[in-house]
């Protein structure tokens, strides 16, 4: 297994600046995000793509996947149809940025039921969610074959898809290889154990996000300081033969944010047996 760390982790910097520093901390990879502005956007040119891929390859840091912090403003699951088209269009510019980029993997966010987060999510019922969401990750699917990226569908707080039975369910009922899951075995907390989460979804998982989570303070912290038991889950990942990138996704320090890089990589090296 690879050691990756999310570019969300990094509190500033463009990717020039941000390479070198996280191979300096001990990462393979960094996974890159696309924002509605910076550095990568559904805008950027391909010549500034492969500027990037260039400045990760001069640093010896691997591109591998994209996540992308739009989907909190446009959803896949929405009833509003120009909202699911923009969301659509997020989607289908991530896959070909990652192919430039090198990338393998995109992950993206299902949809959500009922969520007020940046004013633009919450307008379906559970129902009309799955039925909108399978609509559009259907029509992705095609796409991301074609391109050969894999679309790895996260469990985050969305009330949606919140067992791993559900989200098993929905990608079989896509029915495209591409189409699997971005498991992060910090958002499984408190709604259930990762380890059943990896055992359910087995080969469907597609990459792997890991942050910790703390059960009497109901919050995120630092890994190795909450309730995940990191040795299950691994254990629970080399059964089903994943052997692909672990990404750290944290919470960034509101100073001295290095600190938590530094901690970070030395505790993922514990977690990954390296």
């Amino acid at each position: 297994m690879k050691k990756g760390i999310s570019r969300w982790s990094f509190k500033e910097g463009s990717y020039s600046e941000i390479f070198p520093f996280a191979k300096k901390l001990g990462f393979d990879g960094v996974e890159v995000t696309m924002d509605a502005s910076g550095d990568l956007t559904p805008e950027t040119s391909e010549a500034g793509l492969l500027e990037i891929k260039k400045q990760a390859e001069d640093s010896g840091i691997e591109l591998y996947s994209m996540a992308a912090s739009l989907y909190w403003s446009y959803s896949l699951s929405s009833a509003d149809e120009e909202m699911r088209n923009k969301a659509k269009y997020v989607a289908k510019k991530q896959i070909e940025a990652a192919a430039i980029l090198g990338c393998d993997s995109v992950l993206i966010v299902p949809g959500a039921v009922k969520v007020d987060f940046a004013g633009a999510l919450g307008v379906t019922d559970y129902e009309d969610a799955y039925k909108y969401a399978l609509e559009s990750a259907r029509e992705i699917a095609p796409f991301a074959e074609e391109h050969k990226i894999n679309v790895g569908f996260e469990n985050v707080w969305n009330r949606f898809l919140i067992t791993p039975r559900e989200m098993k369910n929905f990608i079989d009922e896509v029915g495209n290889p591409y189409m699997g899951s971005y498991f992060d075995a910090g958002n499984v907390f408190p709604n259930g154990l990762p380890e059943q989460w990896v055992k359910i979804l087995g080969s469907r998982i597609k990459k792997v996000h890991i942050k910790d989570f703390h059960l009497g303070t109901k919050s995120f912290c630092d890994l190795l300081t909450g309730s995940v038991d990191f040795d299950t889950v691994m254990a629970s990942l080399k059964e089903i033969g994943y052997d692909d990138w672990i990404t750290a996704e944290m919470g960034c320090y509101k100073n001295h944010n290095d600190v938590m890089l530094y901690h970070t990589s030395m505790a993922m090296d514990k977690i990954m047996g390296r």
